[in-house]
């Protein structure tokens, strides 16, 4: 896993773990990604969410390019454990809010609102499908916000109502919602 962009950019980290039940976005597709959101996105101005967290690979390209205000939500603790020490060695830590909790229960109680959410659940999670409504019906995004969703080709999200466009890279597929 490495920092694709900003100031950390190069920076390589691995998990403590080979058998991690996290699977981090490649680099390949990171990149695509982020050359998207540099033109969609003020990372300076940019309030993140960060739903299965992993290993915190997309709160780090957030931080990296100037994101003062990222939160993070994980349940494992292994995982939890992890971003704590990167952000620790990152110096970060005042950027970015870590939290151990199941992201359904988290969207059940928050109240807050986000410019831009990303979530990559494991790509056989039995509620993977219900994301998009679920954070829609939250009102957690901004009204100019941008919701993005990592799956595999296994799912398809052109019907929901807030669809707006959908980028593949390899085995990677990023559902955006507006």
């Amino acid at each position: 896993m490495r920092i694709v962009g900003g100031q950390f950019k190069g920076r390589r980290f691995s998990p403590p773990s080979k058998n991690w039940k996290t699977r981090p976005t490649t680099d390949f597709a990171k990149e695509g990604l982020y050359n998207i959101l540099t033109n969609l996105i003020n990372f300076k101005e940019a309030k993140m969410l960060d739903l299965f967290g992993g290993t915190g690979n997309h709160s780090y390209e957030f931080c990296s390019r100037g994101c003062t205000d990222v939160t993070y939500i994980e349940k494992y603790h292994g995982c939890v454990t992890f971003v704590k020490k990167i952000a620790a060695d990152l110096d970060i830590e005042d950027n970015i809010s870590i939290h151990r909790q199941d992201v359904f229960k988290y969207l059940k109680t928050t109240d807050e609102q986000f410019s831009f959410i990303f979530a990559d659940p494991p790509y056989d999670h039995k509620s993977l499908a219900d994301l998009p409504r679920i954070i829609s019906e939250s009102n957690l995004l901004l009204e100019d916000g941008i919701f993005v969703l990592e799956h595999d080709r296994r799912h398809s999200f052109k019907d929901t109502p807030t669809f707006w466009q959908e980028r593949i890279y390899g085995n990677v597929h990023f559902s955006f919602f507006r």
